[in-house]
């Protein structure tokens, strides 16, 4: 196999290291390019007795990405910001300022394999903890704890030592503690009424059925909506807003089920014009058989980012 036809076989995880390091699925794309790009110019001083080609790529697309964060602001999710609303019926005012973070569509990590492997790093809750982390503290604890590299080889990557990895990893460790226990989450294994209650929420949802949704929810669900900064905590909030929304809106939606950040989401087309209109994706984090957290990206362009229309008449899947 040729050097560019192996590392392309890395592509999909490649991505999803990128992604976790930026927040941003189109700079990741350009980030993996630009890896790719350096891989084919070092190809000749790579050694296979130092480190497997996967460990030497993805070495390279850290520092990358450490080359692109210096100087960039973050990239949260509403929950990150600021404490929750208590006004289901608050303005929703876009925050177009913020560089919000970025729904991760699986279809783009290729091989099921890989996103199977892949499933429990991009779970959104880790992605936006990651953020709060500094660039390298993040770097060192995705290689770490996400890719699982062991710390020699971590330091290597970061041309530091073992013991400033080590500390760079405590103090990781303890940010994210302290911001949610999303590195226990990366050891659960996925809820098996997964699928089960996504499609009965989409159920619900096409039906404009708030009480069959609210019956679906946790009771400290949580609701958020970038670019809106306004979100949500709680059962009952969560069912006054979706009473808004059909109000607002009206009944008929069309739902499409989709994969985005290891777990189920769901694209939602609002009535629009006799057909139906791009609205929002719904991405979902399910335990015990139901919802305990939405992160609704109410903002039309991430549907081109898992390849789907605008728009949709008639009957159209």
């Amino acid at each position: 196999m040729a050097e560019t036809d192996l590392h392309e076989t890395f592509r999909g995880d490649l991505l999803a290291h990128c992604y976790r390091m930026v927040g941003s699925v189109e700079e990741a794309e350009d980030l993996v390019q630009e890896t790719m790009v350096r891989a084919w110019r070092a190809a000749g001083r790579y050694d296979p007795e130092l480190a497997s080609v996967r460990t030497w790529l993805h070495r390279i697309a850290t520092n990358v990405c450490l080359t692109a964060l210096d100087g960039k602001a973050r990239r949260p999710l509403p929950s990150g910001l600021a404490p929750a609303g208590d006004d289901p019926y608050a303005p929703l005012t876009p925050s177009l300022d913020v560089p919000w973070l970025q729904p991760f569509p699986d279809a783009r990590l290729g091989d099921p394999a890989v996103a199977a492997q892949q499933r429990a790093g991009l779970r959104l809750a880790l992605v936006a903890a990651l953020q709060l982390l500094p660039a390298r503290q993040r770097a060192a604890l995705v290689l770490r704890d996400v890719l699982q590299l062991p710390a020699a080889e971590v330091a290597q990557a970061l041309d530091t030592s073992v013991a400033s990895v080590n500390s760079s990893l405590q103090r990781a460790r303890a940010t994210l503690r302290a911001a949610a226990p999303v590195l226990e989450e990366l050891r659960e294994p996925a809820d098996p009424d997964e699928r089960g209650v996504v499609e009965r929420y989409l159920a619900a949802f096409e039906a404009a059925d708030v009480p069959g949704l609210t019956r679906l929810l946790a009771a400290d669900v949580v609701l958020e909506m970038p670019p809106v900064a306004l979100w949500l905590a709680g059962r009952e909030h969560y069912r006054t807003f979706m009473e808004r929304v059909f109000a607002m809106r009206g009944p008929g939606w069309r739902v499409l089920p989709v994969r985005a950040n290891g777990g189920p989401a769901l694209a939602a087309y609002a009535p629009a014009d006799g057909g139906w209109r791009a609205h929002s994706l719904q991405v979902f984090a399910i335990s015990g058989g139901l919802v305990r957290r939405c992160v609704t990206f109410a903002d039309p362009a991430v549907f081109a980012l898992f390849g789907l229309p605008a728009t949709r008449t008639g009957d159209a899947p």
